[in-house]
């Protein structure tokens, strides 16, 4: 075949042996597109499952929080030492670590816990009272009573 043959056979194919796009100038911005998406959607998701996490773990120190607070205030009769021993073994049986436990006059007991956030390098407290319901039409004393009418 004589060489004008090929470049014959070449230009009559792609016109001087190019290809031509019929694309025109966007060919390829679908990919950039997606893969803008793709990363939005993975950050999107990223985020709730982070967020979803806290969560979790600031509801299993609350959990802890209320279950230390009840057993410590029905160890109260004993003493405050029994009763902060006990919501500590409660809030460590809990997955807790116990930061504050004190009585209060009441016969209440208040206690604080403490929970690593499994997804993040930080931890979430939470704060518990067990003790006698105290309510804002409760008098502060209780009222004289009065002598039975004559009848």
């Amino acid at each position: 075949m004589p060489a004008s043959a090929g470049s014959k056979a070449a230009r009559a194919a792609g016109r001087g042996g190019r290809v031509r796009s019929r694309l025109g100038p966007d060919s390829g911005s679908a990919t950039v597109w997606v893969l803008m998406l793709c990363s939005v959607v993975l950050f999107v998701g990223s985020a709730v499952v982070l967020v979803a996490g806290v969560r979790v773990d600031r509801h299993r120190a609350a959990t802890a929080a209320d279950l230390a607070a009840l057993s410590g205030a029905q160890r109260l009769a004993e003493g405050p030492r029994a009763a902060c021993a006990a919501a500590r073994a409660t809030a460590e049986a809990n997955g807790a670590s116990l930061i504050r436990c004190r009585h209060g006059a009441d016969l209440s007991l208040y206690v604080s816990t403490r929970v690593h956030v499994r997804l993040w390098p930080d931890t979430v407290t939470a704060h518990a009272r067990a003790g006698p319901h105290r309510s804002p039409w409760t008098p502060a004393t209780p009222p004289a009573e009065h002598p039975a009418e004559p009848e």
